[in-house]
């Protein structure tokens, strides 16, 4: 045994131990989670790990870290089965195998309303409706609900916008909705419309098509050949795009798993199978520790992925396909089953069309994982030419990047960007809503946001190798005059480069001129250095994310009625001004006598709306 556990006595721990079912968390010297696992019988499966033969290189380097275990008992094997993934996915253990990503899918959702709304959801299912999916990224969403825009004649706007109609929109005129807000179709034919949307979207399309078919007959033998037109266009687009999606087939409802692993990487890549389609695709990059099986990897991911999840039942298929067996089938699959509300079946050994999909997720697997390892090695190569620019002794490991958005000063939003080596490095991008300044100097915007930034930095270890300023010499100095200060004020023996970024006079990518703060020299780099593509690839993204802010926090405030602002106004008090007076432009027009007849408002609080109507 190491120092780092010499004061945890495993021989007493395992005494006290019970032999029933659980999971156990295993900690380091700084009660710092380092590996969760279960076990059918607790004191048995911790003996093992302090045997003197332990087996892998892995395990031996866990137990020199082992102070301190806890034990979860369970009442089933099953039970421990579902807390250890919930354990892993809050602790993160630097043993377990990780899987990174556990966003929920996103759904398409037809609403309970009396016109429902085709969209788009993400997250729990709230919203009274059927939902459909799930799909593996918002763009088989939208790409879905352009499809049945053509379709299907069913509205997608939001309500607020459905409400405020009194007139048919563009999508109307373009034959993509059939204009419900302002009665243009009876409440019939819309609910119809309706239910062959659903239809189609649980792929019952042949189905769609034998109704349209029957509608198309009976508006003929009624000489409504307007209407029978329609349904014939509906029928035509309906065969196209059954033509184009269906695939022959057995597997109708299926996951398949497939797994590459290069070195001390691997990567899972999961394929959807739908309704006789492949809907799309995933990959994953978990993070795996040396000495694991191929087995292992599946057998967590499996868990991790379907297990607990926040929308499981509608994300577990029928079937899943798998490469490899792994030790923990037998109990997963009644789980699944559960939680899925319908049997689930794990396949291993596959033939035909299973093993082409099989076939199929690896290869995209492997092609996943060289995508990303060049990605990388671009990355560092943009660094290290980005460094032979500046030639910072020890290299160029963090850079952060700050950008101002707003408009007209109004909404001022500061972002703050981060890359690192592997790229973006997004947990740590930040925006700053900015305040307490003159509207529209940019320069006090900037002197606000790197003071939220870095004003309650200590030491030198907490800050980036560069800090580039998205603008010209003024900005720059503004960084130049902080970091001057705070140098002084928590005597930081070193402070981050700091190169402001101005564009050029056409605005022209390429045409970038670097500032060196201090000298403020001047330095362009060739348009095809990478060095340089790096810097563009930064500055963009830190202005992507402050418009992006800024956007939003505009649209909240274009949103929002004036009365919010006023002090000493509620709820209840601004719903009684526009009862009362019929309005918010009756509010605006009203004098303070007026204003002090509404029920509730006292002559000083109609003073105060009075001003702030007429401050000007």
């Amino acid at each position: 045994m190491s120092e780092s556990n010499i004061q945890f006595d495993h021989n007493a721990f395992i005494v006290s131990v019970t032999e029933q079912a659980g999971v156990y968390r295993m900690y380091n010297n700084e009660q710092i989670v380092i590996y969760v696992g279960k076990a059918k019988q607790l004191k048995k499966r911790l003996t093992s790990y302090f045997r003197k033969d332990v087996g892998s290189v892995k395990t031996k380097a866990l137990v020199k870290q082992i102070c301190a275990i806890d034990v979860t008992v369970t009442h089933t094997e099953g039970e421990a089965l579902i807390l250890e993934n919930n354990y892993i996915k809050k602790y993160q253990p630097k043993y377990n195998i990780l899987l990174r990503d556990d966003k929920s899918y996103p759904y398409l959702l037809i609403t309970d309303h009396v016109h429902p709304k085709l969209g788009l959801h993400r997250g729990g299912k709230k919203i009274k409706g059927e939902y459909f999916g799930p799909f593996p990224t918002v763009g088989a969403v939208w790409e879905s609900l352009r499809l049945m825009q053509k379709l299907f004649p069913i509205r997608q706007c939001e309500d607020s916008y459905y409400r405020a109609r009194s007139r048919p929109c563009l999508q109307h005129q373009l034959g993509r909705c059939s204009a419900p807000c302002v009665d243009k179709v009876t409440p019939e034919e819309y609910s119809h419309q309706v239910k062959l949307a659903k239809l189609f979207l649980k792929g019952k399309s042949s189905q769609v098509i034998d109704e349209l078919v029957k509608q198309m007959e009976t508006a003929s033998v009624k000489l409504n050949f307007e209407m029978a037109a329609k349904y014939r266009d509906q029928i035509v687009t309906l065969r196209k795009v059954q033509q184009q999606q269906y695939v022959s087939g057995v597997a109708s409802e299926m996951d398949v798993v497939g797994l590459y692993r290069f070195k001390s990487q691997a990567c899972v890549h999961l394929l959807f199978i739908r309704d006789h389609k492949i809907l799309g695709s995933k990959s994953y990059f978990p993070a795996v520790p040396a000495q694991t099986d191929d087995a292992d990897i599946i057998q967590a991911f499996i868990s991790q992925h379907y297990l607990g999840n926040e929308v499981g039942k509608g994300s577990i298929p029928k079937e899943i396909v798998v490469s490899q067996l792994f030790d923990n089938l037998a109990d997963i699959v009644p789980l699944l089953t559960q939680q899925a509300e319908h049997e689930v079946k794990i396949s291993t050994k596959v033939r035909s069309e299973r093993a082409q999909y099989l076939k199929l997720a690896c290869t995209n697997a492997q092609n996943s994982l060289i995508t990303r390892n060049s990605h990388k090695e671009s990355m560092k190569a943009r660094f290290a030419a980005l460094n032979e620019v500046f030639e910072l002794n020890n290299g160029i490991h963090r850079i952060e990047c700050f950008d101002i958005s707003h408009t007209m000063g109004q909404q001022t939003i500061a972002s703050c960007v981060v890359f690192n080596q592997e790229g973006p490095l997004k947990s740590d991008y930040r925006r700053y809503n900015v305040h307490g300044i003159t509207p529209g100097d940019d320069y006090a915007a900037m002197a606000f946001a790197l003071n939220k930034r870095y004003g309650k930095v200590k030491t030198a270890e907490n800050l980036p190798d560069i800090v580039f300023i998205d603008g010209g010499k003024g900005q720059l100095a503004k960084a130049e005059a902080f970091f001057a200060e705070l140098s002084l004020s928590v005597n930081l023996a070193s402070i981050p480069l700091l190169v402001g970024v101005a564009k050029g006079e056409s605005r022209k990518p390429g045409l970038e001129t670097l500032i060196l703060a201090g000298s403020h020299q001047l330095i362009s780099l060739p348009a095809t250095s990478s060095a340089l593509h790096l810097v563009q690839h930064i500055r963009d993204e830190s202005h992507r994310f402050a418009i992006t802010g800024h956007r939003a926090k505009r649209q909240k405030a274009s949103k929002q009625s004036t009365l919010e602002s006023i002090e000493g106004i509620g709820a209840k008090k601004r719903q009684a001004l526009l009862k009362y007076l019929g309005g918010l432009q009756e509010v605006k027009q009203a004098d303070k006598v007026t204003l002090g007849k509404v029920p509730g408002i006292s002559v000083i609080l109609a003073q105060n709306i009075y001003d702030a109507f007429h401050e000007n």
